[in-house]
């Protein structure tokens, strides 16, 4: 069966691989995109291309007025929201002591505050509906920590505390709420790294890579699917063991 999915970040990396999953597996697809229009339309037209169906929108996702008007639009556009996957996300690096409060406000506000303000406002669909995927993308860092990310590591863990305690309250619903955790990824984020820094990562990771971006959508497809339907409030690490 068909859904309305609403990917947030969708127009690039990881948020672009699991916009283009969901439509290959049937879903009509909304693109979130926060500046970058072009490269939201790219993703919009390889998936009409394929014969899918999918439209880009504009919004600031950590602004309550803009994901209210993201999600009229949305189902005015293609129905109510099925499946949301809460994927926009920044960083902004830098030891805690160095660490300015715009650093932090910035990333938990388009981390974290861009999760619940999301999920509050699909969730209202979901319930007429009587079925929703809620799947939210955090990270390794939230679950391990790293030096120099306190704010992005908070925000990311924060997402899962929060995933549990909506799972706990929308479990009788038959709206399911999961987390994928990647580990690196190969994205334009990590190719700012540097390859002695990226080979660093390789290093510790098990399988002796770095990740792809499909590798993070083809998880995201799994909880999305009717297959994880008893699947809810869990966390699905997929790091290449980075974090054994």
């Amino acid at each position: 069966m068909s859904h309305v999915a609403l990917v947030t970040g969708g127009s690039r990396g990881i948020g672009r691989a699991i916009a283009l999953r969901l439509a290959n597996d049937g879903n009509a697809v909304a693109v979130n995109y926060a500046t970058n229009a072009s490269a939201a339309e790219e993703v919009v037209d390889t998936i009409t291309a394929s014969g899918g169906t999918a439209f880009a929108v504009r919004a600031n996702v950590g602004d309550a007025d803009a994901v209210s008007e993201m999600l009229s639009d949305v189902e005015a556009r293609l129905g109510r929201v099925g499946i949301l996957v809460n994927n926009a996300g920044i960083t902004r690096d830098d030891l805690l002591l160095r660490m300015g409060p715009d650093a932090w406000d910035d990333v938990i506000q388009t981390n974290l505050r861009s999760v619940y303000l999301c999920t509050r406002a699909a969730l209202r669909g979901m319930l007429r509906l009587k079925w929703g995927r809620i799947i939210s993308v955090s990270s390794v860092s939230g679950i391990a920590g790293n030096p120099g990310q306190a704010n992005y590591a908070a925000s990311k863990a924060g997402i899962i505390g929060f995933a549990k305690s909506v799972a706990r309250e929308i479990g009788s619903r038959n709206i399911t709420v999961n987390v994928v955790a990647p580990g690196f990824i190969q994205t334009d984020m990590t190719d700012q790294l540097g390859s002695d820094v990226a080979e660093e990562v390789v290093q510790r990771v098990a399988l002796g890579r770095l990740g792809q971006p499909e590798e993070i959508a083809a998880a995201v497809g799994y909880l999305a699917s009717d297959d994880a339907a008893y699947v809810t409030g869990q966390t699905l690490v997929v790091d290449g063991g980075l974090a054994l």
